[in-house]
């Protein structure tokens, strides 16, 4: 690797990682794009020289198998930004306890070993780490309790790592609300969604890449969660 900084995205496939990663490619970093299925918009990546690697997060052995392989492309970290996510609702994981197990690693346990473990990295370079949370974890939604939970459990690394890696790493959150809705969602939920929303738009990803630059630079915040939402979290 060169000598650039280093930062290291999961879920960068699509939506805001792939964004992101692109963004940080812009700002000079050299990339460490982490994929599960999402390879088209890594392949893209690689072209501008960032690396790719793969693991299916819900499974902690190949998170462990992640964290080497981070280890053998870099010696410090700057950035590190725990973004992979999977939505399922109640029904979801009550037919299939193998979804509870996923939700759950997915967003809080791969998280804690990946922070835990790369923590040393991240000192090298009096790095920081931001965690994408959801606005749902202050107010969770009775059919996603799961996935609120384990996003919570997310918030809750946030605080416990901040106070734990201090000075030598800045620890902080993001809870993004209707940043960018999903192809399935049709006219009347989006709709909805906005009319729920105060400032009534459909944020994009640009003001959560923005976010993620002010917690990168800003060197006296640390165990802080931003909501960028529009405003939802008033409403819910």
């Amino acid at each position: 690797m060169t000598n650039s900084k280093t930062a290291f995205i999961t879920g960068s496939g699509r939506r805001f990682g792939l964004a992101l990663a692109h963004a940080l490619l812009d700002d000079g970093y050299q990339v460490i794009a982490h994929y599960n299925t999402s390879k088209d918009g890594v392949s893209e990546l690689e072209q501008r020289g960032a690396v790719a690697v793969q693991a299916n997060l819900a499974d902690l052995q190949q998170v462990s198998q992640l964290i080497s392989a981070v280890k053998q492309h870099t010696q410090q970290l700057d950035l590190l930004v725990n973004n992979a996510s999977c939505f399922f609702d109640n029904t979801v994981v009550d037919d299939d306890l193998a979804n509870l197990n996923t939700v759950l690693n997915v967003h809080t346990a791969a998280p804690y070993l990946l922070i835990r473990d790369l923590q040393p990295l991240l000192a090298v370079a009096n790095g920081s780490v931001v965690n994408i949370t959801d606005i749902y974890v202050d107010s969770p939604s009775t059919n996603y309790v799961a996935y609120c939970a384990a996003k919570a459990g997310l918030a809750s690394l946030t605080l416990a790592f901040a106070k734990k890696l201090a000075p030598a790493v800045r620890v902080n959150a993001i809870q993004p609300g209707p940043i960018l809705f999903l192809p399935e969602h049709d006219s009347e939920h989006r709709q909805k969604v906005l009319a729920e929303t105060p400032l009534k738009l459909e944020g994009g990803l640009e003001p959560m890449i923005a976010t993620v630059r002010f917690l990168r630079d800003n060197p006296f915040v640390t165990g802080e969660s931003i909501k960028v939402d529009g405003g939802r979290a008033l409403l819910i």
